[in-house]
């Protein structure tokens, strides 16, 4: 379990979150403003839609939506993701190439499909683009650490 754990990158989970919503949810079709229909994805509204209200002190109310929710979940998996980049495995490897993989289809999605042309997909996409870079980097770091810790305790 813990190999699966090291070689899935854990952005999957909002991005298959957003496909079950892009694909079995739906959404409403775009609004007509002025009689003239608004050329938006049809998912916007569901993304749009409120998740949670909270009466802030200064008396205005703060409003939580389902697409920054979904960011919200993804900012702390991309930060799991970040911390487990620091070893120098062979799985870690194969986890910044399955997120390459994630990435490009991501990209793909947005591009080429009317339900992914939203903001919170394009800064999900962004997070996959980031935890592959900054995974990449993480690694080569913390294998330079190691490597010159190691030549250290040699001579």
């Amino acid at each position: 379990m813990r190999a699966l754990y090291s070689v899935f990158p854990l952005l999957v989970i909002p991005v298959a979150i957003y496909n079950f919503m892009a694909f079995f949810a739906g959404g409403a079709d775009p609004a007509a403003v002025d009689g003239i229909t608004a050329n938006v994805a049809p998912l916007a509204g569901q993304l749009n839609a409120s998740a949670m209200k909270l009466n802030m002190i200064s008396g205005v109310e703060w409003q939580l939506t389902n697409g920054d929710l979904l960011v919200l979940i993804a900012l702390a998996l991309l930060f799991i993701e970040i911390l487990k980049s620091t070893s120098t495995g062979t799985a870690t490897i194969i986890n910044h190439a399955v997120s390459m993989v994630l990435f490009i289809v991501c990209l793909m999605q947005f591009l080429l499909m009317q339900n992914f042309a939203t903001s919170t997909f394009f800064v999900l996409t962004v997070m996959t683009l980031l935890d592959v870079l900054a995974g990449v980097v993480v690694t080569i770091v913390s294998a330079r650490r190691d490597f010159a810790v190691g030549e250290g305790f040699a001579g």
